[in-house]
């Protein structure tokens, strides 16, 4: 069952509760007898399977191979940056 948030507009009081698909939408604060709010959030979602992820639907481009048979080009290879470390920045006067 569905867990929905709620929120009294006259006392501010918030609170959830599981309903069925089927059940009314509460409407009277169980503290002050006012009117409540159904509030809505984000819902997270997680997509599990292949065909999720971009590269999974989309034909490689032109000019890309996805064989690594053809040795004749080589491939750049790419060089990891040297790190850098940062003094921190001198502290203003007043």
């Amino acid at each position: 069952m569905p867990t929905y948030s709620y929120r009294c507009t006259e006392c501010g009081t918030a609170f959830d509760i599981q309903q069925a698909f089927t059940d009314d939408s509460l409407t009277e604060c169980p503290t002050c007898s006012g009117r409540l709010r159904k509030l809505f959030s984000a819902v997270g979602v997680t997509f599990n399977g292949s065909g999720f992820y971009r590269t999974d639907s989309r034909p490689a481009p032109a000019g890309e191979s996805s064989s690594s048979s053809s040795s004749s080009s080589s491939p750049a290879k790419s060089t990891p940056k040297p790190e850098t470390k940062s003094s921190p920045a001198p502290a203003a006067s007043a």
